[in-house]
């Protein structure tokens, strides 16, 4: 099998808390070099793949920060390399959410980040599980939480977080570095892949879908966005017109799902499905996850 076509065919796999690392297969690897890659986009903001949803960082003359962690072993890849790009400390992490490919590797960070930030349904989502899975010994959780808005200054960058409400879970943060106009939309975007709808994290779809209508009207067309997951390992980076596209892959699963309920299919039936109908672009694995999702939504109301 092609390399090319290995990466495209990977799974997303489940990414609640505490599950295991081994089911996130590489976002790209470089055999000759290292398993991860680094890759500057502008104004000291960079992005970080290995395993897990995409890290950004951000180095300043002040100091670092960094958006997710992936896990334990891929965020001390991320650590060995800031230190070699910077003797200035790490100021923040941020975690979009509370999914252990996204915080797990906060442990990591203990005793040399100043504060940890996240939605504060982000803190009680990875509590309650943290808990359930016996791992509290395992987690750094966040020591600063906001409800709708979170800004601070860093050198000469602006990092402002915005909450819109429930979409992937009920705690997703958008990360807006105002002054290089990038931001990190964690999970709220899958690019071309079928996304994970954590329902019992508090996600919603159709609250989803007004999130990003938010995105799309408090972002300009310069903008730079990061998404957590992409098909094409290579675009987990876009822009309007990506969140457009995952706004109407979610309209037409919504529709699909409650036209099929309304014809009389059962669930089993509803779930049968390949392909949801006037969606070509969405791919590989997965697309159970999001229509077993809109039918909890939408005909058992949950």
């Amino acid at each position: 099998m092609k390399r090319r076509d290995f990466l495209q065919n990977s799974a997303l796999g489940l990414v609640t808390l505490g599950m295991s690392k081994s089911l996130f297969l590489p976002q790209k690897i470089n055999i000759l070099d290292t398993p991860y890659k680094l890759k500057e986009l502008r104004n000291g903001v960079g992005v970080f793949t290995e395993k897990g949803g995409t890290i950004a960082y951000l180095q300043t003359a002040k100091g670092l920060a960094v958006v997710d962690s992936q896990f334990p072993e891929q965020s001390t890849h991320l650590i060995e390399e800031l230190k070699k790009m910077s003797e200035k400390p790490i100021k923040l992490l941020i975690n979009t959410h509370h999914h252990g490919d996204h915080s797990g590797g906060n442990i990591s960070f203990k005793g040399i980040v100043e504060h940890v930030v996240a939605h504060e349904n982000s803190l009680k989502n990875q509590q309650v599980t943290a808990e359930k899975q016996k791992t509290v010994d395992k987690q750094l959780f966040p020591d600063i939480t906001y409800a709708t808005q979170w800004k601070q200054k860093l050198g000469k960058e602006t990092i402002k977080m915005h909450y819109f409400g429930a979409g992937h879970t009920n705690g997703d943060s958008i990360v807006h570095f105002e002054d290089a106009n990038i931001a990190h939309l964690g999970d709220l975007v899958f690019n071309r892949r079928y996304p994970f709808v954590d329902k019992t994290a508090g996600a919603n779809i159709k609250s989803w879908v007004n999130v990003l209508d938010s995105i799309d009207k408090t972002f300009d067309k310069d903008t730079l966005f990061v998404f957590g997951h992409a098909f094409d390992p290579e675009k987990i980076t876009g822009n309007k017109e990506d969140i457009k596209a995952f706004k109407d892959y979610l309209e037409k699963l919504l529709v699909y799902v409650d036209t099929a309920a309304k014809a009389g299919k059962s669930k089993d039936e509803i779930l049968k499905a390949t392909a949801i109908p006037g969606v070509t672009e969405w791919k590989g694995d997965g697309i159970q996850r999001s229509i077993g999702a809109a039918y909890e939504e939408i005909v058992e109301g949950k």
